[in-house]
């Protein structure tokens, strides 16, 4: 099995196919009225946001969310282009931390995409991580895909966590030097 992005051929393994399509038919399952809301619905009702992985170069820009319902499909994209690229494995993205930099997002007024950090990240490349970093949590968020690291390239990464903070909705980690953001959809908390 092959996704095709932007004229490059990515290879899964069907491991990682068969535990993405498991772990994607998982979190379809789940409803936007199991997940406490972020923020008021817009005013269409539709629910969108655009990213770029900053690693592989692979895109997701659409609608994920139309009033209460996830759209299946498009957690489909958006697990392959959060997964950890470095172990090449899927997981299902937590459709809370989805809502949260999608609303985050909104409220900069930025025009360009998220640039993704990180999204999910597998216990090996995690452990690995943290080994070169004092900044990786042992039990982080990123391994059960309720986190995600962000830049954009017209805000400052300041201005992004100062509207995080003030939204609430979830764990805010400010990152000056590498210039990024983390939003988790973990309980409200700074660092």
């Amino acid at each position: 099995m092959s996704f095709l992005d932007s004229g490059t051929e990515t290879l899964l393994s069907r491991r990682s196919f068969l535990k993405g399509g498991m772990t994607l038919s998982l979190s379809a399952l789940i409803s936007a009225t199991a997940v406490k809301p972020v923020l008021a619905m817009p005013s269409d009702g539709a629910y969108s946001v655009t990213f770029k992985n900053a690693h592989t170069g692979e895109v997701f820009s659409g609608v994920y969310r139309v009033g209460d319902r996830y759209l299946p499909e498009a957690f489909e994209r958006i697990n392959y282009v959060m997964r950890d690229f470095r172990a090449n494995e899927v997981f299902p993205m937590d459709p809370r931390a989805i809502d949260i930099i999608a609303a985050v997002h909104r409220h900069t007024g930025a025009s360009a995409p998220y640039s993704i950090i990180s999204g999910y990240r597998s216990p090996h490349t995690n452990a690995m991580l943290r080994s070169h970093s004092r900044g990786v949590a042992k039990k982080s968020l990123h391994m059960s895909g309720q986190a995600i690291d962000v830049r954009l390239s017209d805000i400052p990464a300041k201005h992004i966590r100062e509207i995080a903070m003030k939204i609430r909705a979830g764990g805010v980690g400010y990152y000056p030097r590498q210039g990024f953001v983390h939003l988790d959809s973990g309980a409200f908390r700074t660092w």
